[in-house]
């Protein structure tokens, strides 16, 4: 029997829906602890996010909502649980130094089961935190090669979300199919300005005032998955490139940081290429 759940409910939209939901929780005697629903007008698509407490099984409780407000209901009945993510890397250290110290802080609500990355920089840095460390190195081999490695060596950890913290590899859709809405990246630019490789000398050349960072869900099209969050800082016409680098490294950490809270939270829903998150 469980005593608390994370109750997620996505379908199309009709009415009555809070009320259909809200009365299999009092059948069910639950107490409803939070409530957060949105609908998508353009798509007449539901959204509802509860926390309830209470014995219950939770099986029985999907079967009873589904039941109550339609079979083609996506539902999820989510019990309390540290989800199991893991990072990859390159040699940048921020976004993975950032992570590590949520992580040993407590923070971080998640199992790191493990670090790879295609350099050896940051060995030193992950094996103080007591976190296995792999570097499985692309020198001399194509793209597909050293994906095959890498595939081989994730299916050696169980974990729920790969996130990737500054790992400066672009995927192929064979590798992002494999792992589809599991992989969340943090790119070095506000969305959808500046997509692909160096894009501080694209906000410098283009003059731009703010920088920014975008944490997203990985597809096969480059940096355009499902924004999960952003931020921007202020810069100006003193910056060279290389300076809103360095300025832009403590926006990319932060933004990954709460990205990755949102998803363990279960916060987030993905609706086409966008995502409601509460």
């Amino acid at each position: 029997m469980t005593n608390r759940a994370r109750v997620l409910i996505d379908c199309i939209d009709q009415k009555g829906l809070v009320y259909k939901i809200s009365k299999v929780f009092f059948e069910h005697d639950l107490n409803i602890v939070s409530n957060q629903e949105f609908v998508d007008k353009e798509s007449s698509h539901f959204f509802m996010r509860s926390v309830v407490t209470g014995e219950f099984c939770a099986k029985t409780l999907k079967e009873d909502i589904l039941n109550a407000i339609g079979r083609d209901a996506a539902v999820k009945v989510a019990e309390p649980r540290k989800k199991n993510i893991i990072l990859l890397a390159t040699k940048e250290s921020h976004a993975l130094g950032d992570i590590l110290i949520r992580y040993l802080d407590g923070e971080l609500d998640a199992n790191i089961v493990g670090v790879i990355a295609n350099r050896d920089n940051l060995k030193s840095l992950v094996e103080r935190f007591n976190i296995p460390f792999v570097c499985i190195s692309a020198d001399g081999l194509s793209r597909e090669e050293h994906e095959e490695l890498v595939l081989k060596e994730l299916e050696k950890y169980d974990f729920d979300y790969m996130v990737l913290a500054k790992y400066m590899r672009i995927l192929t859709p064979n590798f992002v199919s494999k792992y589809q809405g599991r992989i969340i990246n943090i790119h070095h630019s506000f969305l959808p300005a500046f997509i692909g490789a160096n894009p501080y000398k694209q906000a410098y050349e283009r003059g731009v005032k703010i920088i920014g960072a975008t944490a997203h869900f990985v597809t096969d099209d480059l940096d355009e998955g499902p924004i999960i969050a952003q931020d921007v800082i202020r810069v100006n016409h003193r910056y060279d490139w290389r300076d809103m680098q360095r300025a832009g490294r403590d926006v990319e950490k932060i933004v990954l940081s709460r990205a990755l809270k949102l998803v363990l939270e279960d916060r987030v829903f993905v609706i086409n290429n966008k995502t409601v998150v509460f």
